[in-house]
């Protein structure tokens, strides 16, 4: 194919000034795709992270209560109209089996089992509503890494030893070293002392929540040796849906996603995600359109050479070929050429703009570019190479 290439290329450098024009229109299409992709990859990166930072992927929870409608032995029919039961605090049972059996399944990085419920915060005349969390250390840091969100002290449970939110201690006026009671109701109460002050970076948890260890939790809400929740983390996150109907038919236990949960959160990925494939389907249209214009007229720019060609021998694929090859050539040096714009754009955005988040620059999103021009150029190149190939020696040579 030296032939095809050897002319595919002459031509491109007669019409420079058309090659030049159409590569630098390409160059401008694949960096606009770059830079938005990775920039909408960098926003979605950290609105996830700043979310899922703060909770789990997915919650196990007990079956909800539900009424029971006894049978009526006369054989008669009651139509009963009742209201939904109320839900009281539960454990999980056999929670430990349960935790263990997670810790097995495919995709599951994190299991952390917790027991959770409402209680007061009291220092002095103040009072504060709370949710008491109590944890395994161990594993909760690895579903929520709250180590690193330590503003003030040490991230310490344990015994007397609590951690509480920074919104909750300026309420309370408390630091590091300050007891704190908490009191559960029905005259369940239990004094700690405050080791840890976090940041989540979320107004209403660092407001209300409150670490303690598992023991200290079930004494206080009256639940010994009880788990009401298991946290986990997957690690594809996206498919903790499949992941939590998975978990739901194995235990018999209601499993809630993340994406269940924050159905906004999805809508608003989704609809980013859309709006940057109509964004790349569009500027690959006007690639193609563009190459397909330029390649049309050059067919009737050189009708004289084609018709000499192929009066020499130059078989109809042989021509048809050229002008693929051009086409190809166009986007593979035009997306070369954006690629190096758009990693430009890129880190002007993260050295010299605002900072709110990172967009990253992976090559796999250099190469899918520079693919997708290429096969753009080449598809839009056929129309014209047909053209091209079609023509009659004999009248192209006569009318060329």
């Amino acid at each position: 194919m030296w032939i095809e290439w050897t002319i595919a290329i002459r031509f491109l450098r007669e019409g420079r000034a058309q090659s030049a024009l159409i590569a630098i229109g390409i160059a401008v299409g694949v960096a606009v795709i770059v830079f938005l992709s990775a920039l909408i990859s960098g926003l979605q990166d950290n609105i996830i992270d700043r979310t899922l930072g703060t909770q789990a992927h997915i919650r196990v929870e007990p079956a909800e209560e539900v009424n029971r409608v006894l049978p009526v032995g006369d054989g008669s029919i009651h139509l009963i109209l009742e209201d939904k039961r109320a839900q009281r605090l539960r454990s999980i049972n056999n929670w430990q089996q349960v935790r263990d059996t997670l810790d097995t399944l495919p995709n599951v990085t994190a299991v952390s089992p917790v027991i959770s419920g409402p209680a007061f915060a009291r220092r002095g005349e103040a009072r504060e509503s709370i949710a008491l969390m109590g944890i395994d250390p161990e594993r909760y840091q690895r579903i929520i890494p709250i180590q690193r969100d330590i503003v003030e002290g040490v991230f310490r449970v344990g015994a007397d030893d609590a951690v509480v939110g920074k919104q909750l201690a300026h309420d309370l006026g408390l630091r590091v070293g300050h007891k704190l009671r908490l009191d559960a109701g029905e005259g369940r109460e239990s004094t700690v002392n405050v080791t840890g002050i976090f940041e989540l970076g979320v107004r209403e948890l660092d407001a209300r929540y409150v670490y303690v260890d598992m023991k200290r939790a079930q004494s206080l809400l009256d639940l010994p040796g009880a788990a009401t929740t298991i946290d986990l983390t997957v690690e594809d996150i996206f498919s903790a849906e499949d992941v939590a109907s998975r978990i739901a038919r194995l235990t018999g236990l209601k499993a809630e996603s993340w994406m269940e949960s924050n159905g906004q959160l999805m809508n608003a990925l989704r609809s980013q995600r859309l709006s940057t494939q109509m964004i790349n389907i569009f500027v690959a249209l006007s690639v193609a359109l563009g190459i397909a214009s330029v390649l049309s007229v050059s067919v009737v720019q050189r009708t004289r050479e084609i018709g000499i060609l192929r009066a020499m021998g130059a078989a109809r694929h042989q021509i048809w070929r050229v002008f693929l090859l051009q086409g190809a050539l166009l986007g593979l040096f035009g997306s070369l050429i954006g690629g190096l714009g758009g990693f430009g754009l890129l880190w002007a955005f993260n050295s010299l703009g605002p900072k709110l988040f990172t967009a990253p620059l992976t090559p796999s999103l250099l190469l899918s570019a520079a693919l997708l021009a290429t096969v753009t150029g080449v598809l839009s190149a056929a129309v014209p190479a047909r053209r091209a190939a079609a023509l009659d020696p004999v009248e192209a040579i006569r009318h060329g």
